[in-house]
This record gives C-alpha cells, sequence and structure tokens, in this order.
C-alpha cells in the first residue's frame, strides 16, 4: 500500500485564490455580446443632465429599419416604464423612469469600469460589485460606487431614442 501525502494547506489556498481571481476577472469583464443592445457612451464629464426628454406616447416607430434615424438606439416601446435598456457597444443606458420620460447615462460604473447590465424597478443594476443607481438621475442608491452615472445626450425622434 502506497502511502498518500496531504494536500498542503498552502496548495489549497493558492489554487482558492486563483480560482476566486479568475471568478472576479470574468465578472468585471462586463457588458454583454447581444447585438440587440449596441450603443455609444457620451458625456462623461459628470455635467447635470439636460431635461427629461417626453416621448409622445401615441407616436409609434414605423417599424421599418430604413426609416429610423441614423442615430436610433431602439424605438421607445422597447424601453420599459419603470425600466430600461443597456446598449453595451455605445456604452449608454437609456431608462423610462415614468412613461414618456426618456433619460440616458453612461452605462460604465464609475466604481471599477464595469457594464451595468439592468434596470429594474427604476434603479440601474451594476451585478459586478452590487451597485445601484437611479434610473431618473443617475445617482448612487447604493455603493460600492461614490460617484453616480454621467448623463448622456439622448432624445425622441420619430418615435425611436436616439443619441446625439
Amino acid at each position: 500500500m502506497t502511502a498518500q501525502r496531504p494536500i498542503a494547506r498552502r496548495s489549497v489556498l493558492a489554487a482558492g485564490g486563483a480560482l476566486g481571481a479568475a471568478g472576479l476577472l470574468a465578472a468585471c469583464g462586463g457588458g454583454s455580446d447581444d447585438a440587440t443592445t449596441s450603443a455609444t457612451a457620451t458625456d462623461t464629464t459628470g455635467a447635470p443632465s439636460p431635461g427629461p426628454t417626453t416621448a409622445d406616447p401615441t407616436a409609434s416607430p414605423t417599424g421599418d429599419p430604413t426609416q429610423a434615424p441614423a442615430n436610433a438606439l431602439a424605438p421607445v416601446a422597447d424601453i420599459p416604464v419603470e425600466g430600461g435598456q443597456v446598449f453595451d457597444g455605445p456604452k449608454v443606458v437609456v431608462t423610462q423612469p415614468q412613461e414618456g420620460v426618456i433619460k440616458g447615462f453612461t452605462a460604465v460604473c464609475p466604481h471599477q469600469g464595469c457594464l451595468v447590465n439592468s434596470v429594474t424597478a427604476n434603479e440601474i443594476v451594476c451585478s459586478c460589485h452590487g451597485s445601484l443607481f437611479s434610473a431618473e438621475t443617475g445617482d448612487v442608491i447604493r455603493g460600492p460606487a461614490v460617484q453616480g452615472l454621467a448623463s448622456a445626450n439622448v432624445g425622441v425622434t420619430d418615435g425611436f431614442v436616439t443619441l446625439a
């Protein structure tokens, strides 16, 4: 019978640390590859948000992508009330905190640069480290982020959310 050597505590700790670091790096990669959520970050200066953009709830997009403005991100109808949509190409999150009010913010979390990943119940969520931001103002609701999301210049044209 061969004697088995016990696993050294140092080996177990090193392996666990390597796995934890790999998981952290994967979590901080941020963003999705979903082509339907592509857009670009604009104002990252932290300048005050322009007033809310009021969408005409009766205006509906034609559904014909050839008639969408060149800078269109999505039809207004695709942005849920008290929710939003993250566009990872231009790194913008668009929210509709109240029906007909469209807001835009950078999708880059100021904590460590991860992309926020969802908007639920008027809160923008960064799942990398758990920060929450207001879908109406971009302000921090819960850290570790200590700075809010900068506003992005979005508007509504012909029933589409557009990026200026």
